[in-house]
């Protein structure tokens, strides 16, 4: 009992002497915070009214001109895209083919000729008319020519469940 006491009133002692480290340090923190602040506060007073919107009508102009620019790089990222189609193929091999199926074959019906090029196909695998290369497509997207042949006509194969 007393050996369980004892180790009680050690741990005491060390939560206190680290809350009254960590008070210290944190008195010291805040004063040297207000210290900057006041600082700050002195400088931009020193700038005229002028010069501070111009400042700010530059940074917003800066930050505008940043997000431009890194939304035209997003749209030609290799490794983005490569990331995007990495995951749809991954969702695509988790996914109950047989109930897809069911949902592509309304879209099929509509294509009773096949696919062609500019139209929209779903998840599946389309095989070109003119040379049988086939590409698989893991979701929603636009068909494009044949990579072996640049056949525009597709037609659309089974899943395999």
């Amino acid at each position: 009992m007393k050996k369980e006491q004892s180790r009680i009133e050690e741990v005491y002692k060390k939560l206190q002497t680290w809350l009254e480290e960590t008070k210290e340090s944190e008195v010291r923190s805040i004063a040297e915070l207000l210290e900057q602040a006041k600082t700050i506060l002195i400088a931009a007073e020193q700038i005229p009214e002028q010069k501070v919107k111009q400042f700010i009508a530059n940074l917003k102009y800066d930050l505008s001109d940043f997000y431009q620019q890194y939304q035209a790089d997003i749209k030609h990222s290799t490794y983005l895209d490569l990331l995007n189609e990495s995951l749809w193929s991954d969702l695509a091999q988790i996914t109950d083919k047989s109930q897809v199926e069911w949902a592509e074959l309304m879209d099929d019906f509509q294509h009773q000729d096949g696919y062609h090029v500019g139209d929209y196909v779903g998840f599946g695998q389309l095989q070109c008319q003119a040379c049988q290369h086939c590409v698989t497509y893991t979701h929603a997207n636009v068909v494009t020519d044949c990579i072996a042949c640049g056949g525009k006509d597709f037609r659309r194969l089974s899943l395999t469940p």
